[in-house]
């Protein structure tokens, strides 16, 4: 390898870590209706170039979002793993809804339909949630009627404050949980039935 092949790889690899930074800084302000062009105009890269090494909207965020999807399946693997049911079900409401507030375009990636987004993990990270929140009853903290699916509901109820700037919104999000979760405690008064929400509504 000549030493200006060299420097042409080590050139491609930074405007790839650029694009993939920008990205996700845009996509944490913004959502993931960002334009393609706005995030290579950032970047200092063209279009084009962005266009070979991404060659969808889709690619890119899941690029960009690789560590934040394979954190968000380790809070829940390790929430499933702790000695205190209750507590491990706290802990997920409480940073997902902490990552929700800070980073809108991680939520909507998580929840989005595209068939890139890495399916497998949402799938496999849904169904531990479902076995903490069992574990959680089955310890008598969490109350007999909570529902995965009011999961969807925290996180409808959390979103409404992704508008705010992102230090208010963090605030606000753990009060807006803290709240929530003394609900969620067994002894509390029944509720209406849950409601099997899909985590889609997110995103409208």
């Amino acid at each position: 390898m000549t030493a200006e092949t060299s420097q042409m790889r080590a050139d491609a690899r930074e405007n790839r870590a650029r694009v993939l930074a920008v990205a996700r800084e845009l996509f944490a302000e913004r959502g993931l209706d960002v334009p393609m062009a706005a995030i290579a105009r950032k970047a200092g890269v063209g279009v084009a170039t962005l266009y070979r090494r991404f060659p969808t909207k889709e690619s890119l965020v899941v690029e960009a979002f690789t560590e934040q999807f394979a954190h968000c399946q380790a809070v829940v693997e390790e929430a499933l793993a702790d000695p205190d049911p209750w507590r491990g079900f706290c802990t997920v409401i409480e940073k997902v809804c902490l990552l929700q507030a800070s980073d809108r375009g991680f939520m909507a990636a998580f929840v989005s339909t595209f068939p890139e987004l890495h399916s497998e993990v949402r799938n496999r990270t849904w169904s531990a949630f479902a076995a903490l929140v069992q574990r959680a009853k089955d310890s008598g903290h969490l109350r007999p009627d909570f529902s995965p699916h009011d999961l969807t509901l925290v996180l409808l109820a959390n979103n409404g404050l992704a508008a705010a700037p992102v230090d208010v919104a963090t605030a606000a999000s753990r009060r807006l949980v803290a709240y929530l979760l003394e609900s969620f405690r067994t002894g509390t008064d029944a509720l209406p039935p849950p409601v099997p929400l899909s985590l889609e509504l997110v995103l409208r």
